[in-house]
């Protein structure tokens, strides 16, 4: 496949799906990643994040848009997301290198906390594209898992939907988070694979959990979507 096809494919996914949808699908993957930097709860055992609270979004808007336009178009667009995040961190790497003070030093005069800011802000590269290396592979799992899943059965009620979009954002979402802490936690924070495994498994029953408080609603914008 050419350069030239692959640009179409892209342009052809982006005049099709709902600009508000990928619009939120961006959104939903950069803010997921800033709110990564804080952590949502935290035992000797366990620890999640704040980015667990809406990293449910980006898969419930691909399962939408693999049952509407295919999980081709569901993982490009995923793919899109992610590039998009890549190039937003980069500029947000470089303005952190500016030598400007955020409002809160003003308030604190304390360079400590105008640090913490610009490295908050400015991420950890390694950290960054191994989020992204985790999310480009939970992505490929969901659409797979969704669309072959969806095969299975003649109808295409809520149920499916729901069977689909269950299923897929199990087992992606488990892939997505024990990747990551593969590739970051582990080496960079001394991680055991039992902690791993446990936080995988828990991020992945969140946003499941998550995601099936929303599922009517996916499945409204998915049937609209195909109308």
């Amino acid at each position: 496949m050419t350069i030239r096809q692959i640009a179409h494919n892209f342009s052809s996914d982006l005049r099709r799906v709902p600009s508000m949808a990928f619009a939120i699908l961006v959104l939903s993957v950069v803010s997921m990643n800033l709110l990564a930097n804080r952590e949502l709860f935290h035992v000797s055992w366990l620890a999640l994040d704040c980015g667990y609270a809406i990293s449910w979004i980006p898969f419930i808007i691909m399962d939408c848009v693999c049952r509407a336009f295919g999980g081709r178009t569901a993982f490009r667009l995923s793919l899109l997301a992610i590039i998009i995040n890549l190039a937003t961190f980069l500029v947000f790497k470089l303005l952190m290198l500016t030598p400007g003070m955020w409002g809160e030093y003003y308030i604190t005069s304390s360079m400590v906390v105008n640090g913490s800011l610009n490295a908050t802000i400015g991420g950890s590269t390694w950290i960054v594209l191994g989020s992204a290396f985790a999310m480009c592979l939970g992505s490929a799992v969901n659409s797979a898992v969704n669309v072959s899943v969806g095969r299975l059965f003649r109808r295409d009620n809520y149920a499916v939907f729901a069977i689909r979009s269950f299923s897929s954002t199990a087992l992606s979402q488990f892939v997505d988070n024990f990747a990551f802490t593969l590739i970051v936690s582990v080496p960079l924070f001394g991680w055991t694979i039992l902690q791993s495994v446990c936080c995988a498994l828990a991020g992945a029953a969140l946003e499941l959990i998550l995601e099936i408080l929303f599922s009517r609603l996916g499945y409204r914008l998915s049937r609209r979507w195909i109308k």
